[in-house]
């Protein structure tokens, strides 16, 4: 089973367990969505405005120097939306009814979140090393578009109006 089927079934999962929550997106830190069980909204959306909420919270917390980031909470009139990092590269938001308690959901969440973290990193690609050029190798050599055979530059002959010479 990949990692994506696996997130998605324990999203289910949170949900069938906690009926306050209402819907559950798995989104990469990039914004990029992984896996939802969101009926309502536009999953894709809402894993861009998480990466976003992410951004912002990892960067209050680097400047406030208490500690690292740990969750975003934005209360709404009919409830909340929280979320959570998991692992390096992705991102878990809960939707929440108004009446849930966040304390003890807190705890459901982390308990995801540190399933996920380390499940998405097994699946995830390494990524290439930057190749260093060789100093010795020759230098490539280009031919500007301008001095290929048989092309000129196109003027409009509608504008009138040139660059003076500098």
């Amino acid at each position: 089973m990949n990692a994506e089927t696996m997130m998605g079934t324990e999203l289910r999962g949170l949900r069938r367990r906690r009926p306050e929550v209402t819907g559950t997106v798995l989104a990469g830190t990039d914004g990029l969505l992984i896996s939802s069980d969101l009926p309502a909204t536009d999953a894709t959306h809402l894993a861009a405005l998480a990466a976003a909420s992410f951004g912002l919270g990892n960067r209050m917390a680097a400047t406030v120097r208490q500690g690292a980031f740990h969750e975003s909470v934005v209360h709404t009139a009919a409830g909340c939306v929280v979320t959570y990092p998991a692992g390096r590269d992705a991102l878990l938001t809960l939707i929440i009814d108004a009446d849930a308690d966040l304390a003890v959901l807190r705890e459901e969440a982390r308990g995801v979140v540190h399933r996920a973290g380390p499940a998405l990193a097994a699946c995830r690609r390494p990524s290439p090393t930057s190749h260093q050029p060789d100093p010795h190798a020759p230098l490539a050599v280009r031919t500007p578009m301008a001095t290929l055979p048989g092309q000129r530059p196109r003027r409009d002959p509608h504008i009138t109006w040139r660059r003076p010479p500098i």
